[in-house]
């Protein structure tokens, strides 16, 4: 459970960005070129290039490269993973956690 929770941390940590929300809500849309993305924010190129980096190593986003031009697109299997680690983790659940740490009454 200890890697569920760092990984769930991880994607929490990369999306807590405001940024980075608005483009991962961007690419809800479909797969997007990074200078269609650029145009949206007054960021420079390798600003944008580290916020997709802090997005793909969270493996919530893919790339790809076409000839000069890199697109980006969201990893919908990587992203339901996520939504259904943190439904468990905030869910009422028989298998609470405080059961096993003797918190729960």
């Amino acid at each position: 459970m200890e890697q569920i929770y760092r990984d769930t941390a991880k994607i929490l940590k990369a999306i807590s960005d405001p940024k980075r929300l608005r483009i991962i809500d961007m690419l809800s849309c479909g797969e997007l070129c990074a200078c269609k993305i650029l145009e949206a924010f007054h960021i420079t190129q390798p600003t944008l290039s580290h916020d997709m980096k802090v997005l793909i190593q969270a493996g919530i986003v893919d790339d790809r490269r076409d000839g000069k031009n890199i697109y980006y697109s969201l990893n919908e299997a990587r992203l339901g993973e996520f939504e259904s680690t943190l439904h468990r983790i905030i869910g009422p659940k028989a298998d609470c956690i405080c059961h096993s740490e003797g918190c729960c009454q």
